[in-house]
């Protein structure tokens, strides 16, 4: 039986509008109950408002970024030596930081309510361009985890 890390990806086709691999891998998140077109919308809507705000920089750019910001670089992770458990700080792989940041800005943008949920997706990739939002606070607190927990960094396998 193959190993479920080596096992290879299944091909996904890049989004219609800016040909990227990532957009795809963000609005499959996104997307709830098979509704691909409307998590392509929201997306898209999301985009066009972030064009409006900044300026400077194309809203791929921006939202790129945004991703790039939120990426963990260490995370902590159980283990069990003896009898006790401890939360062992390690790198994390660049596949999961990608999943990760996704997860963290779609878990942010969904505790916010009471606007259209373009508009709250586009605030918090413009928050997380800027360093700011609920998204970075997650990725700074696990990463005062491993800070605090470097005392086990030992014990990594």
């Amino acid at each position: 039986m193959p190993s479920k890390y080596n096992s290879p990806s299944r091909f996904i086709q890049p989004d219609p509008r800016y040909k990227s691999i990532l957009v795809t891998k963000f609005c499959n998140c996104v997307m709830q109950d098979g509704k691909k077109r409307t998590a392509y919308k929201i997306f898209y809507d999301a985009m066009d408002e972030i064009g409006r705000r900044v300026k400077d920089r194309e809203p791929l750019e921006v939202f790129q970024a945004a991703i790039a910001n939120v990426k963990p670089l260490i995370q902590v992770r159980s283990r069990r030596v003896g009898g006790a458990t401890y939360q062992v700080p390690m790198e994390v792989k660049k596949k999961r930081q990608t999943t990760l940041a996704i997860r963290w800005l779609l878990e942010a943008t969904r505790k916010k309510k009471g606007r259209p949920m373009f508009k709250r997706l586009a605030d918090e990739l413009v928050m997380a361009y800027r360093r700011e939002g609920s998204a970075m606070s997650t990725r700074d607190q696990v990463h005062k985890m491993a800070e605090a927990n470097k005392a086990f960094a030992h014990l990594s396998w």
